[in-house]
């Protein structure tokens, strides 16, 4: 029922959401094991150093301060894809059936991963990370 009224959700009003995460249900032995993860401490750190990146790369710019505010141009120039990022931007574009502004919103969220995995580039592996984030549920399959 839950997928069912998703689904009823409109393509634009999805567009303007960058991050779709489905959080399950945590099993106890995960809970209760000795695993550690990251500290906040770490995550902090590697946030930080993201910030700093674009910071550095909006610096001449008074109205862009971080990757979410990029207008087209600065997509263009600061979200360029390798070949393989080209093809898999493509397939995606085909199967999601994304629309322009799914698109430049898909890039910018590949740039801040490039950002805090500490790329230069942003590669195929951040985009396909990206992608994750995208609703599961395609629109208007509704039966």
């Amino acid at each position: 029922m839950v997928t069912k009224y998703q689904k009823r959700i409109s393509g634009p009003l999805l567009d303007r959401i960058d991050i779709h995460i489905e959080v399950p249900r945590v099993d106890y032995e995960k809970l209760s094991g000795n695993r550690l993860g990251e500290t906040s401490e770490t995550i902090r750190k590697r946030v930080q150093t993201a910030r700093d990146i674009q910071n550095q790369r909006f610096v001449n710019s008074t109205d862009i301060v971080c990757n979410a505010d990029m207008r087209i141009e600065e997509v263009r120039q600061f979200c360029v894809l390798q070949p393989e990022g080209q093809s898999l931007m493509r397939a995606a574009m085909s199967q999601l059936n994304l629309s322009a502004r799914a698109y430049h919103r898909i890039l910018k969220l590949s740039r801040t991963i490039a950002d805090l995995a500490g790329s230069e580039e942003v590669q195929s592996p951040h985009l396909a990370e990206t992608l994750q984030y995208r609703p599961k549920i395609m629109i208007g399959q509704v039966s």
